[in-house]
Formats: structure tokens, C-alpha cells, sequence
């Protein structure tokens, strides 16, 4: 080559030129190519285009496009350039290089990306400007989708922190993380202590909250209107963020639609209900890969039908235990006959057999062996029936007031804040304290002297109302009294014998309440054990632990029989279903889970807690679960369909540590770290506007309950104003105490209620 331009046809432009024949040249001028002359034609007579004459037009097209773009990227030149190569290649029918070009001139690549232009746009600072976009048109949208819209924003905000820490933007993603964080302050608070620590791609394979993000897709149920809202702003919006949102989307999240009429719980009215609440807890069904809600399938695969058969019954007695009991029964009613117009003690027992009998029972094979009973089990069955036939009735609420429900509170004084938990016999007789000082208390509740353990040398031991079990080389965690019930004459063979403990040390203690000493030491657990708790009938308790496991033991052995594994963190609460024939494990990665006894396998999940799970209860009916966390917030779950009821809300933060439920299963109280003792409706719908009774003062001299929002006691003294709290329409009275924090609550069979705390000046 000369250094001079080539000629054809005289013409020295960029532009082409065509003959008649269809045959055409392109020519570049030698100064701006490599390439100074590329001659496209028809290929020859044949007509057909050979495979070299294509890339000649791709290589030109290309050059084309990037010397009008460097002689004049904003002159009208350019585009008449461009326009003609795009007529030119439009005429010829070469489509594929027509629209390879069209992507190039769109600022796109051949994937269809956007080649980013701006600073802003690519890097770590893209992240921060999408995300704004997106959080105040959800912010600005309509008021219906904005609780839907706003279940997005959580897991958009993690993988974009995420990503932004694993491409090496260390400053960006800082920035990034500190300017959303409050958002999500009040839902997430633990999972924010935990990102924040994140800041080299290395620690997002090593920290425990960034794996599991990592690992699985992040499932959001969402209404199939606010979903097209959703992306026919993101494509409107493409180059200004949207396209980054849409990749999170696309990448991260197994986004579901559902039809209103498809789901009651996306109809119009439920919209315009959430709409009224400032929610800020998690959906159900929200943040777990394939799930289906109450399934414990994780399956991303998985259909909608994937739920197990629970058979939820009472179990009734075996033909010999019924015989039994009835024979004794109508001693009870000739020796004590019923009052006018009140049942006999018979019709009570065979009425509730007629009503077990009408359920789904589990068969025997379906349950865990049980020992033959005995004369103690025949005994407590008949006090059971007395009990139920002579309790305090609480009726359905009526006319919009809730039944009134009696509290009996014990206060421990003096305790420098070292009682860790409390029990209350079934008998209600004694009551345990585990301390962090590794040795339990027993107290009898009505303070009379309690016999005191055998001596060896032949003296009488001191009476006392209380005793010392010491053992554990650990803080006690958690107690548990064996199953019993109160005793009707002098021989009181239904009282408690053997008291549970779980410990720090890893172990689990079985103490005498006769000979006070301790019978047995469980070891199998990895770790502390947080909480301990007997079977319904007694000889099977259930224990959970930090090893992330929960485990199933019978008295009669040292080894534990079955091991249930799933959770991802500690397991801190467990408890039996009333027939003994699952279990439930709450646990701090917020889910609740639901096994089988007889060989261990899940059968339901429950997610949708913003905290870590603080109470777990089963109702007396086995159809309803209770479930409670540290933010305050208790949920009801109907078991056999696996579905969220309603979230009951009125305590502060810190936790609700107990949860027991009245013999009809209509009411519920609970008690927490907030000082209050609350007692709830079951049956009544809630919104979050709710009217609650105001009963008192809390012992800071704030009000504990109102008409549209509480204060969280904190025992703070009233020096620092307190975060409001909503309190549910469902709420029937709350009971403030004067700085005692609440350990236990427990309703007697006869509705009575007992509840323990120590007083915190």
C-alpha cells in the first residue's frame, strides 16, 4: 500500500456505493483501517454468499461504526453513515448482521448487555444508584403494593452488598451497606450485625449468614399485579439502574406470582388490609429456596402438594386403661355426687371419648412405645376428668369482650439477676429455679416444709421449704417437672417425682424430688443445651441445642433415640405435640420445624419470624402451634394445611419467653422480658390498629397498653423515651409488673393462671 486512499469508482468516502448488479464496494480510508478495500458482491453467478464475504461485513460494519464515531460522534454525518450501512445490510437480507450492528449502535453488546459509558455506571457505584431508584419508587408507588413491593427490597439490598464485596469494592459496598442499613434496622437487626463484619470476598465464603444467602435463592410470593409494576419500571428505567435490579432479580431471586383469586391471601381486601399496617416482618413463605408454605420439602422443584398427612387426635386409652378408669370414676361419683344440673364424672369421660374417637387419631405403630400403666397413670386420668368438668369455663368472646382470665404472679427478690429459668409443677406444688450459679432451687409454692432428703447417720434433717440441687458444673438453662396432677386424697400418688435439667456442660440431669439427688446424667449433645422439656405422658423428653440438633431420650436410657437435624443455627426451644407423636423445634435462624417422632423425618416448616425464636406451644386440641421471638411478635400456625393464622402483637422487644394455652384452646397468655403478662384471643381476627385494655402501670411508670400503640418497658427508669410498640385488636388485657421481666406463665387444668419472674430494680 501507498499510504494513499484507494479509489473505486473515484468515490474516497466511508459511504458505499452500489452497482447495478447488486455488487457493491466499501472503502476505508488507509489512515483509519487495516483493511483498505473489502469488495462484497453476490458471491458469483450462484448467487450464494460465502462465509468470508459475511465476516468481511461484520468487520466492516464495525469499522464503520467506530470511524463515524471518532470523526463525529455527534454530527449528523455519522448517523447517515450509519444509516446507510444499516439500509445497505437490510436490503441484502443479511438480518443476523443487521441486528448485530443495531446492538452495537444501541450501546449493547452481543449478548444484549449495556456497554456502560459512565462512571457511575459501572463499578461499585452502579449498586447505590440503582438500588436508590428503587427504593423510592417503591416508596412513591400505590399504597395496595407497596407491603408486597417492599418484601424485595431486603434480599435486593443483601446480594447487592454481596456482589459488591466479592468484585473487590471494598469503600463501595461499605458506603453502600451504611447508607440502606436503617431500612431494615427493625426486621433484620442480627442479620445486619452480621453482614456488617463482611468486607473481603474472603469472608463471604466464611461467614454462616453470607453462605446461606449464597447457596440458595431467595423466594418472594408476590401478587402478579405489583410484579408487572415492578418490572415495567425497571425496563423503563433500564439505563438508569433498572438493569442492575433486574440482574440482582434474574440471578438471585425465585420471585412467584400469584392471581388474587388464585390465593385469598393476595385478594383486594387482603392488599388493602396490609396496606393499613406498617409491617415489617417477613412474609411466611418468604427467604427459603422451593418453598411451599408448612412444607418442609425445600425442594426448588417441588409442587404445591407436598404436604404430609398429620393426624393431629387425642390419643385415647386402651380398652383395659378405660375400664379402669371408669370403674374408678363411679366410685368418685356415688362417694361425691354431682351438683344439680352438673354432669357426673362418667358422662365427662365418655362425652370426651366420643370427641377423640370423632378425630384422626395416630395409630400405635404411629407413636413411640409407651409402658403399660399404672396404677399412678389410672389416678391421674380420673383427677384429669375431674379437673375439666370443674374448671373455669372460658367462653368464646361475646359482644367484643374478651373472657376474664385470673393471674397468680411469684416474684423472686433478691436474685442479683441470676435466675435463667422457671417451672411450675403440674401439681402445682413446686416451683424450679435454674440459676447461673450451675445448682437449682425447689421451692414449695405454698411455703410449707418440704422433706428433706435421707440421712445416713440417723438425724432428722432440718425442714425446710426449699432445696438445692447441685450437680452441673455449668449455668442451668433450662427445668422441666415430670407430669403429675393434684391428689385428691391422703396418699397423693399423682404428685411430681423427678424434675429435668439442661445445662452449659453439655448434659442433661434427671434429679429425685424424693431422695433430691440425681439418677441420671445425659450426655450426647455437642454443645450447650438450651432447653429440656417431658413428653405428655411422661418417660420421653425432648432437649435442643447449640450443636444445631434436637434429640429425643426415654428415662429407662443413657442414649438418645432419635435425632432430628435441619436447622441452621442453635436449636433454642422445643415441645411436644399433645399426642406425643411429633415434636416442634424452634431455632435462631427464625424457622420453626415440625417432626415425626417414630423416625425423625420434618413434616411442616414455618417461616415468617423477623427474630429468633423465644417460646414455642402446641394448643390442648393439637391443631394449632404458638410460636414467639425477641421482636416482640407471636404467630399462630394451623398445622394441617401448614398456614400462617395471624401475628399477635403487643410486647416490647427483648422476648417472649413463655406461652401456655387454656384448656379450650381459645386463649393464649404469654409473658416476656418486657414485664407484662398478656392474654390473647385465638379466635378473634386482628388488624394492627388494635383497642387494647389498659390494666395499669408498668413498673418504669409508663403505660403498658393503649389505644393504638405501648411503650417497651425496658426497666430503663423513663430516662430514654421508648420505641412504640402496635398492639393487635386481639389483645384482651396485659398485666404489668413492677420490674420483673417474666420467666413463665402456665394455665392449670382448671384455667387458673401461674406466672413467675424475679424482680430487677
Amino acid at each position: 500500500m501507498s499510504g494513499q486512499p484507494s479509489h473505486t469508482g473515484g468515490n474516497t468516502s466511508a459511504r458505499p456505493t452500489t452497482n447495478g448488479s447488486g455488487g457493491g464496494s466499501i472503502t476505508i480510508p488507509q489512515q483509519r483501517a487495516n483493511d483498505a478495500s473489502i469488495n462484497v458482491g453476490n458471491g458469483g453467478p450462484s448467487g450464494a454468499m460465502s462465509q468470508q464475504n459475511l465476516n468481511g461485513i461484520v468487520r466492516a460494519s464495525r469499522f464503520i461504526i467506530l470511524f463515524s464515531l471518532f470523526r463525529s460522534p455527534i454530527s449528523s454525518h455519522g448517523i447517515i453513515r450509519e444509516r446507510s450501512v444499516l439500509e445497505y445490510l437490510s436490503k441484502k437480507g443479511y438480518n443476523r448482521t443487521e441486528a448485530m450492528l443495531r446492538m452495537e449502535s444501541a450501546n449493547q453488546d452481543i449478548d444484549g448487555r449495556p456497554i456502560q459509558t459512565r462512571v457511575e455506571e459501572s463499578g461499585g457505584l452502579k449498586y447505590g444508584k440503582a438500588f436508590d431508584l428503587f427504593k423510592n419508587w417503591i416508596e412513591e408507588n400505590l399504597e395496595i403494593y407497596k407491603p408486597d413491593l417492599r418484601r424485595l427490597m431486603w434480599p435486593v439490598f443483601v446480594y447487592s452488598f454481596l456482589d459488591l464485596v466479592s468484585d473487590f469494592y471494598p469503600r463501595e459496598a461499605k458506603t453502600f451497606f451504611n447508607n440502606f442499613r436503617e431500612s431494615f434496622e427493625n426486621e433484620h437487626e442480627g442479620d445486619l450485625r452480621a453482614l456488617q463484619a463482611i468486607a473481603l470476598p474472603e469472608h463471604v465464603t466464611t461467614n454462616e449468614l453470607a453462605k446461606i444467602y449464597h447457596s440458595q435463592r431467595y423466594r418472594v410470593t408476590l401478587s402478579q399485579t405489583a410484579f408487572y409494576n415492578l418490572i415495567q419500571f425497571l425496563e423503563s428505567r433500564e439505563k438508569e439502574g433498572g438493569a442492575v435490579i433486574v440482574s440482582v432479580i434474574q440471578t438471585r431471586l425465585n420471585v412467584v406470582t400469584v392471581e388474587r383469586t388464585g390465593d385469598d391471601q393476595f385478594s383486594l381486601a387482603r392488599l388493602l388490609e396490609r396496606a393499613r399496617r406498617v409491617e415489617d416482618f417477613p412474609a411466611e413463605d418468604e427467604g427459603i429456596p422451593g418453598h411451599n408454605p408448612g412444607s418442609a420439602n425445600t425442594d426448588r422443584n417441588a409442587g404445591a402438594t407436598v404436604l404430609t398427612k398429620l393426624k393431629l387426635g387425642q390419643v385415647t386409652l386402651d380398652q383395659d386403661g378405660r375400664q379402669d378408669v371408669l370403674g374408678d370414676l363411679e366410685d368418685e361419683d356415688k362417694a361425691n355426687p354431682p351438683a344439680p344440673g352438673q354432669p357426673s364424672l362418667v358422662e365427662a369421660f365418655e362425652q370426651r371419648i366420643k370427641r377423640e374417637e370423632s378425630e384422626e387419631v395416630p395409630g400405635r405403630t404411629e407413636l413411640p412405645p409407651r409402658p403399660p400403666p399404672l396404677a399412678r397413670e389410672v389416678a391421674m386420668e380420673v383427677q384429669k376428668v375431674k379437673e375439666n368438668r370443674d374448671r373455669f369455663q372460658i367462653p368464646a368472646r361475646t359482644g367484643g369482650v374478651g373472657p376474664g382470665i385470673s393471674v397468680t404472679m411469684f416474684t423472686f427478690h433478691n436474685t442479683n439477676d441470676s435466675i435463667t429459668c422457671l417451672d411450675f409443677s403440674k401439681d402445682y406444688l413446686l416451683i424450679a429455679a435454674g440459676t447461673d450459679m450451675h445448682y437449682i432451687r425447689v421451692w414449695s409454692i405454698d411455703g410449707s416444709p418440704l422433706p428433706g432428703p435421707p440421712q445416713t447417720n440417723g438425724q432428722e434433717t432440718r425442714p425446710s421449704a426449699s432445696h438445692r440441687l447441685i450437680g452441673h458444673s455449668g449455668p442451668v438453662y433450662a427445668v422441666s417437672f415430670a407430669p403429675a396432677t393434684t391428689s385428691s386424697n391422703q396418699q397423693n400418688v399423682t404428685k411430681c417425682k423427678y424434675l429435668l435439667s439442661s445445662s452449659a456442660d453439655r448434659t442433661v440431669r434427671l434429679w429425685s424430688l424424693e431422695s433430691w439427688a440425681c439418677l441420671v446424667v445425659y450426655r450426647g449433645h455437642d454443645g450447650p443445651v438450651w432447653d429440656v422439656t417431658w413428653g405428655p405422658f411422661g418417660h420421653y423428653f425432648l432437649t435442643g441445642s447449640y450443636d444445631r440438633t434436637a434429640r429425643l431420650w426415654s428415662t429407662d436410657r443413657v442414649d438418645y433415640l432419635r435425632l432430628f437435624v435441619g436447622h441452621d443455627r442453635d436449636v433454642d426451644h422445643v415441645c411436644f405435640h399433645p399426642n406425643s407423636a411429633y415434636v416442634f423445634t424452634g431455632s435462631s435462624d427464625k424457622m420453626v420445624r415440625m417432626w415425626l417422632v417414630t423416625n425423625g423425618y420434618p413434616v411442616r416448616m414455618f417461616t415468617g419470624h423477623a427474630g429468633n425464636i423465644t417460646a414455642l406451644a402446641c394448643s390442648p386440641d393439637g391443631k394449632i402451634l404458638a410460636s414467639a421471638d425477641d421482636s416482640g411478635t407471636i404467630i399462630l400456625w394451623d398445622l394441617a394445611p401448614g398456614k400462617l393464622l395471624k401475628r399477635m402483637r403487643g410486647h416490647g422487644k427483648g422476648g417472649i419467653w413463655s406461652l401456655t394455652w387454656s384448656v379450650e384452646s381459645t386463649v393464649i397468655v404469654s409473658g416476656g422480658a418486657d414485664g407484662t403478662v398478656r392474654v390473647w384471643d385465638v379466635q378473634l381476627a386482628n388488624d394492627a390498629s388494635g383497642q387494647g385494655k389498659v390494666v395499669g402501670e408498668g413498673g418504669a411508670g409508663q403505660k403498658i397498653d393503649g389505644a393504638a400503640q405501648v411503650s417497651n418497658v425496658s426497666g430503663a427508669g423513663g430516662k430514654k423515651k421508648a420505641k412504640e410498640v402496635v398492639v393487635t385488636s386481639d389483645q384482651i388485657s396485659a398485666f404489668p409488673t413492677k420490674k420483673s421481666p417474666v420467666y413463665k406463665v402456665m394455665f392449670t387444668q382448671q384455667n387458673l393462671v401461674l406466672t413467675g419472674g424475679a424482680y430487677l430494680p
